[in-house]
């Protein structure tokens, strides 16, 4: 008998009318003694056919008859593709190293019917489906891998009320405070009950599915970050003139600030995963350049599911912000002036010329008339707090960083530690952890990209990042056995 892992790894699964026609058919299957190759073979079948009803031959098109009929039907009821006359409009903003790859990505995600219009941010490159950087608007629907695989990934700033001549005073106690009250790393986690947070109340983590079956894991993650170009740190905040913003009302001046970058750890990557496959096994119809763009349509069972489940790893991405903070200026007994915080792996319903679209913002910022956003450099480079003007070109974006020049395996074929290590001494940047792969050079020059978007936000600050943790070497890309190791084997940077 087929086992629940091959089920749960058929996409016909992952839907729950489907699903109980689907149990039905294989128990009739059994009872007439069908083989699990048989049975396989059936179902793999089913799953990628354009017309479910007409796969099958013999005593097994009876068989699954009722179950491929819904599964036609449910396929029959959805947007489906068709070469479009047009494409949706989309606009580019920054040329400087832009790659091909992400431009013609761009342009593939204009082509969908749902497709509204779009636009590409100065940081732009290569993702799956939608490039990093990639704006897109849409009509009814939702597209997972247009959110991304951390969903919700978010930036939050705190500006101390610590003077900045007292941090460069006493800087190794500031690290040594980011080594206690931080983590990093694919599976990672804090000791039972270090990190509590009322998200992990919300009522939605007992519904059965992939918030249930990641609901643990979620909270043992609670208050960490990842690996990758995820970092907490500390630096100095320059403010030219007057902030008087509802949640930053500070002078001009230097102060000392708190910067933090992570999403949705292992929910996020696992809620975009099954979505992801849900969607590109509904619409099987799209050509192979399109399918990691597959959508839900947001009046679906599916799309409504995803929704939920995206606003949650919203909610529980900002809780881990909001924990990192909360821990890090506890540890040091200071007080916060003021704050910023803003996602940029999501989507949101937004009018666009009097109608709803859902906006999806894969590696951009909202930049809406008026609203204040983080957008970092990298370890060795400025960030920024700035402010949209809310351009509607862009759909009210900016970028959401310097954006990537380099691929992690091309820096480790082409990159020296020591050269990243010289780098970041020469502006006085302690570096705890860290891994070549996030080396300054990977990067664009946030400066031009910041030069390249001046009609989508104004700059209102200038981050300086001074202490900086990240992931060590060996919790990158492999799962750490020994989650409570010390945090002070990190390797330091001075």
């Amino acid at each position: 008998m087929l086992k629940r892992k091959d089920l749960d790894e058929t996409p016909i699964f992952k839907t729950e009318d489907l699903r109980n026609a689907f149990y039905e058919a294989l128990h009739e299957a059994y009872r007439v003694g069908k083989s699990d190759v048989e049975l396989k073979k059936a179902l793999k079948q089913l799953a990628s056919a354009l017309k479910p009803t007409k796969v099958l031959s013999g005593d097994l098109k009876e068989i699954f008859a009722v179950a491929a009929e819904k599964l036609e039907q449910s396929r029959a009821n959805r947007i489906n593709f068709c070469e479009r006359k047009e494409k949706a409009p989309w606009k580019l903003w920054g040329t400087e190293k832009v790659e091909a790859k992400a431009l013609e990505q761009m342009d593939d995600a204009v082509s969908l019917p749902i497709s509204v219009g779009g636009a590409l941010m100065p940081d732009a490159h290569q993702g799956y489906g939608l490039p990093i950087g990639g704006v897109l608007a849409t009509k009814g629907a939702v597209i997972p891998y247009a959110v991304g695989v951390d969903i919700a990934c978010r930036m939050r700033i705190s500006i101390l009320d610590v003077p900045y001549e007292e941090f460069e005073r006493d800087r190794r106690r500031f690290g040594e405070v980011l080594l206690r009250e931080t983590r990093f790393g694919v599976g990672i986690a804090f000791d039972p009950g270090m990190r509590v947070h009322e998200v992990m109340d919300a009522p939605l983590w007992k519904k059965p599915g992939v918030l249930k079956e990641n609901f643990q894991k979620a909270r043992s993650q609670l208050g960490t970050s990842g690996h990758g170009n995820h970092f907490v740190e500390f630096g100095k905040l320059t403010v030219e003139a007057d902030i008087d913003e509802p949640t930053l009302k500070i002078k001009a001046g230097t102060y000392t600030a708190l910067l933090s970058h992570s999403g949705s750890r292992g929910l996020g990557q696992h809620v975009a995963n099954f979505y992801s496959e849900l969607a590109a096994f509904l619409h099987p119809e799209l050509p192979e350049n399109l399918k990691r763009l597959s959508w839900l349509e947001l009046d679906s069972e599916e799309g409504k599911d995803y929704w939920e489940a995206m606003e949650l790893c919203g909610r529980y991405a900002a809780a881990n912000h909001e924990l990192i903070h909360k821990h890090v200026i506890a540890a040091l007994g200071c007080g916060v002036l003021g704050y910023v915080e803003n996602h940029h792996n999501f989507a949101w319903k937004e009018e666009f010329n009097g109608e709803e679209v859902i906006v999806h913002r894969k590696g951009a910022t909202p930049a809406g008339e008026g609203k204040l956003g983080v957008v970092p450099g990298s370890m060795g480079t400025p960030g920024f707090i700035v402010r949209g003007k809310g351009n509607p070109e862009s759909f009210n974006s900016c970028s959401h960083g310097a954006g990537r020049v380099m691929s992690r395996a091309a820096a480790y074929r082409n990159l020296k530690r020591e050269d990243m290590k010289n780098f970041l001494r020469a502006r006085e940047v302690t570096l705890i952890g860290g891994t070549l792969d996030e080396s300054p050079e990977v990067y664009k020059d946030i400066n031009k990209v910041i030069a390249g978007q001046t009609d989508l936000v104004d700059v209102l600050a200038k981050f300086e990042p001074k202490v900086v943790r990240m992931a060590e070497e060996k919790a990158q890309w492999t799962q750490r056995r020994n989650k409570k190791k010390a945090a002070g084997e990190a390797e330091v940077c001075m």
